[in-house]
């Protein structure tokens, strides 16, 4: 096979995570490209969760898909939650101790999803015992169960090295691990590898984490690679493997920020947590930093600080979710009213309120557009996949210094927990773009009005004076409510939209991808673009279609946009996203005028899968149906 699907399945807390950091450095020195998203509830420990897999001999993969081929469990809940996303012939990896649960008897496993789960299995015929529906996975549907007995060979595993047993747990993970790359054939070198990258601090760790494959593969040695992929062909030298949090950490640094501030809330605080790593770091030799990462009481605090920071100089930075940037927006308001560059990294999760922290949305794009009182510029800006996002991280900078305002980054928790292989970015791409800055000159005004942007001094500089206030202001920065005063301020903060607008680059603005000729346009922003880009691919043998990716979401840009869909009739525009109510479409019609009708909405938390959307877009395009919404995924 070209390419595989992999869930790898257990209670939260069960070290999945690793798993997937291990596996998918493992792939990637080998070269294949890897993509996988994490999936979990937001517990600390116990409730299900899985890690979703794409592995690929041919390219770098952009979306994922069901049925998978390889369904490894830790636990009987994940046999139950995910058997019926096994292809036929696949594969089942299970605890041999596990055989004999009953799903009535798994406390973890939510009452509305153990009944739904009941319901369909007693559809089959099978009764709710694990031993039953492995049974019927073998017989009706010709997947090969691979059974291992977790408990001896970890307890050898202890045994041999003299671990804790309390610490013994800790190895499932790894165990998992060593099982899939035994069945797709891996070799040891490159599952070694793996481990050593997780645990290159603790060399303990990865000699037992060897010395555990050994033992799995003395278990399950007449498995090995009976799921076949190709040797990798993808071309590419170097390979980075990061989650959307660690690349936009990464982006940060290479811009030069000096200052992030966070309060930890999922999915935005790994982010945070990446940056700190290198505070005071060298890289080739150079210096890095310091850069102060700081934890703050709360997110008001966050904001405030940051604007503080770039007040004085330091290219600053927040990061956070929903209801963090919810307590944020009187900070915002003031640096859209005092022009003060600021960076918001805002990873949009499950709402409203608490929601679903550990799930993904994109209902938040009015949020990001229109939150905060009164009417300033402000920037939004998104990213499709973890490349963009290097790149887009380091402009929103640029954006941000060069014309005085505030820039929103917009991006989701599928991005932030899904890891990606992805070509190392070429740094030679990279521009810095500080803006007009002074230093000196003591007849300095901070919101001289002979230019839509002012220069801009920081805090302390030599012989310079200025004045910043919540309020209405003059030139200086002195509050001055008069009405000539007020309309030529107002009017300067506003009137850089059209500035921005002007001078952003088309592909800033957006990604144009598919035919030139369409008979069908289909519009999305954010993590939709790499299953969109799959999709139209996979149909282009029947139906030409085109997909616009939309990344700079505010000021909207109205003249491109309306110049690309201008010999497509609006019945034939599709529009699609993370959300109940497809706002990309609503801003589309108050930006344009152009209504969109045909929408493709998922709002359950999981990510869009390949198979779901093509069958959305036939059912629109085949049957005109104009709204349809995707369930798919635990």
């Amino acid at each position: 096979m070209k390419e595989i699907g992999i869930i790898l399945g257990g209670p939260q807390g069960a070290g999945l995570e690793t798993s997937m950091a291990v596996l998918g450095r493992a792939l990637a020195r080998k070269g294949y490209g890897v993509i996988a998203d994490r999936e979990y509830f937001s517990n600390i420990t116990g409730r299900h969760s899985y890690i979703h897999m794409l592995i690929s001999s041919t390219r770098l993969p952009r979306s994922l898909r069901y049925p998978v081929e390889i369904l490894a469990s830790i636990d009987a809940e994940t046999i139950f939650t995910h058997f019926d996303d096994v292809v036929e012939k696949g594969v089942v990896i299970y605890d041999e101790n596990q055989l004999n649960k009953n799903i009535d008897n798994i406390p973890s496993i939510e009452d509305y999803t153990r009944e739904k789960i009941k319901t369909k299995l007693a559809k089959l015929g099978v009764s709710p015992v694990i031993k039953n529906v492995v049974d019927y996975l073998e017989k009706e549907r010709n997947i090969k169960p691979i059974e291992i007995d977790f408990t001896y060979i970890i307890k050898l595993l202890t045994q041999r090295f003299k671990i804790d047993p309390r610490q013994a747990s800790r190895y499932v993970s790894g165990l998992i691990v060593s099982a899939v790359s035994i069945v797709i054939g891996l070799e040891e070198k490159f599952v070694k590898y793996g481990f050593e990258q997780q645990f290159r601090e603790r060399r303990y760790l990865i000699e037992h984490n060897i010395a555990l494959y050994e033992l799995v593969n003395d278990s399950i040695a007449r498995f090995r690679n009976i799921v076949k992929i190709d040797e990798p062909k993808i071309g590419l030298n170097k390979l980075m493997i990061v989650t959307g949090n660690d690349v936009v950490a990464i982006a940060k640094i290479v811009a030069g920020v000096r200052y992030q501030s966070y309060y930890p809330i999922t999915p935005a605080a790994d982010e945070s947590f990446t940056i700190e790593k290198y505070e005071y770091n060298e890289v080739n030799g150079k210096a890095v930093g310091p850069i102060v990462v700081m934890q703050t009481e709360d997110e008001i605090a966050a904001i405030c600080s940051a604007i503080g920071a770039s007040l004085s100089g330091s290219r600053s930075s927040t990061a956070t979710s929903g209801p963090g940037f919810d307590l944020m927006v009187e900070g915002l308001s003031f640096a859209g009213a005092n022009e003060v560059p600021v960076v918001i990294t805002y990873y949009q999760r499950g709402g409203p309120s608490t929601g679903q922290p550990t799930r993904g949305s994109q209902s938040d794009l009015m949020n990001a557009v229109f939150a905060a009182h009164g009417e300033f510029t402000r920037v939004v800006l998104s990213s499709g996949d973890h490349v963009e996002a290097f790149y887009d991280t380091i402009e929103a900078f640029n954006i941000a210094e060069k014309y005085q305002v505030p820039v929103i980054h917009l991006l989701d928790k599928f991005l932030a927990n899904t890891i990606a292989s992805i070509p190392v970015p070429d740094i030679d791409k990279v521009r810095i773009d500080r803006g007009k800055i002074v230093f000196n000159g003591p007849s300095y005004k901070r919101f001289d009005l002979s230019n839509l942007i002012s220069p801009r001094a920081y805090l302390g500089s030599d012989n310079i004076v200025m004045w910043y206030s919540g309020d209405e202001h003059d030139e200086y920065g002195h509050i001055v409510e008069d009405p000539e005063n007020r309309l030529k301020m107002y009017s300067k903060r506003i009137e850089k939209m059209k500035l921005i607008l002007e001078e952003t680059p088309l592909d800033i603005k957006m990604g144009i991808y598919g035919d030139k000729n369409p008979d069908y346009v289909i519009i999305g922003w954010g993590s939709v673009k790499g299953v969109a880009l799959d999709t139209i691919e996979t149909l282009s043998s029947k139906l030409r279609l085109r997909y616009i990716n939309m990344k700079l979401l505010w000021p909207f840009p109205r003249k491109e946009f309306l110049e690309i869909v201008k010999d497509t009739p609006s019945e034939r525009i599709i529009a699609v996203e993370h959300s109940y109510g497809v706002n990309i479409a609503s801003l589309i019609a108050m930006a344009t005028g152009v209504t969109v009708t045909k929408k493709i909405a998922k709002f359950t938390g999981r990510p869009i899968t390949l198979n779901e959307m093509i069958e959305a877009v036939e059912r629109i395009i085949f049957k005109n149906e104009r709204h349809v919404v995707l369930s798919y995924g635990a």
